[in-house]
């Protein structure tokens, strides 16, 4: 029983967590989704705005501070499997953050199950923008 009382400050923390990463992802989820193309599933492929950016310096420090905060939301995600909060869906959050072979695919994939779509677009309608394209079966 004592190995039980050192683990409920970890406990504690863990769901305060949980319980800020909810509601960042509340907020955040519908204004990145409204500020994406309408076609940014159908297209061939990828834009990446790294490749413009006029200061490569400061584009690389962005890119591994966005790959480190969606490395943490998915360690964060992973605890929260077995604590109180949202696991699954803060483990997508960060996995949708970072960059790795194969990430297009995947969200054309997940775009592609039922519901996914729908709901996306639901989140656009609520920002006022124009529904997704959807994309076609077979990914480019």
């Amino acid at each position: 029983m004592e190995n039980l009382s050192q683990l409920q400050p970890l406990v504690v923390w863990a769901s305060i967590v949980s319980l800020i990463t909810l509601v960042a992802t509340l907020a955040a989820v519908p204004a990145v989704v409204s500020r994406l193309p309408a076609d940014y599933f159908c297209r061939p492929t990828r834009a990446t705005w790294r490749s413009s950016a006029r200061r490569p310096a400061i584009a690389l420090t962005l890119v591994v501070f966005k790959n480190g905060v969606g490395a943490l939301l998915v360690l964060f995600g992973f605890m929260m499997l077995f604590t109180p909060g949202q696991g699954l869906l803060t483990m997508l959050a960060g996995t949708l953050l970072m960059n790795f072979p194969g990430k297009y695919r995947l969200q054309r994939w997940l775009v592609l199950r039922p519901g996914v779509l729908g709901g996306l677009n639901w989140l656009r309608r609520l920002g006022g923008q124009a529904p997704f394209d959807a994309p076609t079966e077979s990914p480019p």
